[in-house]
């Protein structure tokens, strides 16, 4: 069989399971969306509609990793086709562990609500975070499709901001507590809560070091900036 057909074959596999993440990507930042909104409007069904999604981003998973195997299998991919099908296994794993902790989310706003905690917990900074991690996602999903090394090394420098809210809420959140014991209980809930939302940050920080695997063949979890950066040029 000629090699341009099997390159060919190869490309179009490729982007049909490269498609599949994608999608993947946008069922959990929807899954984010609504579990924000279920703590915002107090909403149990809503964050229902978060728990009961978890099945179809497990499924997901499972799928573009039975397919990622066979491409492996039949094609023998090397060097940096290799790397690429690696790097979309390990993107699909974090992804799914942004589910996972949409649904945690999910489970906290219920906790929450059926505690009898006044509407006036401080849910904004959270509102706040989860907006730069859900755009941090989305960005590192952009990047990814694109391979775009430099808007890796951005996407991993703007983490640093959701650390910074979540440092923020949680010396808030203590000062809040001390005012009113009563608010003890839902206000560890909003702090695993906040935890989970930083937590989706490191997800996306890991899908745009992929990216500089990929492309560079570099390894570059638990570097420092400096060292990423020389990586990348």
């Amino acid at each position: 069989m000629p090699e341009k057909h099997l390159s060919t074959q190869f490309d179009t596999e490729l982007s049909a399971v490269s498609t599949r993440v994608m999608e993947l990507g946008g069922l959990v930042e929807s899954q984010i969306r609504q579990a924000i909104y279920a703590l915002s409007q107090f909403s149990v069904d809503v964050a229902n509609e978060v728990t009961a999604t978890e099945s179809r981003v497990n499924a997901m998973e499972i799928d573009i990793d039975r397919e990622l195997s066979s491409i492996i299998a039949r094609r023998q991919p090397t060097a940096v086709d290799l790397r690429l099908l690696i790097a979309i296994s390990k993107a699909t794993a974090n992804l799914e562990r942004v589910g996972d902790e949409a649904e945690k989310i999910a489970r906290m706003v219920r906790s929450i609500i059926n505690s009898g905690a006044p509407r006036s917990l401080p849910s904004l900074e959270l509102r706040v975070a989860s907006d730069l991690a859900s755009g941090l996602l989305r960005k590192a999903l952009d990047a990814f499709a694109r391979l775009d090394t430099a808007a890796a090394v951005a996407i991993l420098k703007e983490d640093d901001l959701i650390d910074k809210e979540f440092d923020g809420f949680v010396r808030k959140l203590v000062t809040y507590m001390m005012e009113d014991p009563r608010m003890i209980s839902p206000s560890l809930d909003l702090l695993f809560l906040a935890k989970a939302i930083e937590r989706i940050g490191d997800h996306a920080k890991n899908i745009a070091e992929l990216i500089i695997y990929v492309v560079k063949g570099a390894d570059v979890r638990h570097t420092t900036m400096e060292q990423i950066e020389s990586a990348v040029k």
